[in-house]
């Protein structure tokens, strides 16, 4: 373990750099954009949050969002919130102009979603087919 990142007291690493709205670290001292809680949020707070980053230009902070409940939610949940996460990040990358690793993302998230929704598990008023091509809408084809 270095001493040039940023840690809790128990070694986890933690978000204290600033960073702008795609995500990407910008020096200390700078003014980014206000942080998201690294704390998972109950699914439906978790959605609404997200979809508002999402909204105001900000898929990298909505993943980190996604993520939170992804690690700290039920192992059948999974696939869901980390599918969501992952079309937060083909987002991020697509006004990135990633546009490669964007369909990457966007296909892997899309696949998880797919599993997800064939096994029938609560999407907590998610219509994942709209989600998905929604997502699709805003990521450049090839």
């Amino acid at each position: 373990m270095t001493d040039d990142r940023d840690r809790d007291p128990a070694g986890r690493p933690r978000q204290e750099r600033p960073r702008d709205a795609l995500g990407r670290p910008l020096p200390y001292g700078s003014a980014g954009v206000e942080p998201v809680s690294e704390e998972p949020l109950p699914p439906h707070e978790t959605l609404t949050v997200a979809k508002g980053l999402v909204e105001k230009g900000r898929p990298f902070s909505a993943h980190e969002v996604l993520e939170a409940r992804w690690k700290a939610g039920p192992e059948h949940e999974r696939d869901l919130w980390q599918g969501l996460a992952q079309l937060c990040v083909a987002l991020t990358h697509a006004a990135r102009g990633n546009d490669v690793g964007a369909r990457r993302l966007l296909e892997r998230g899309v696949g998880r979603l797919q599993d997800y929704g064939a096994g029938g598990g609560p999407t907590y008023g998610l219509d994942l087919t709209a989600v998905v091509s929604c997502a699709r809408d805003r990521v450049p084809a090839e």
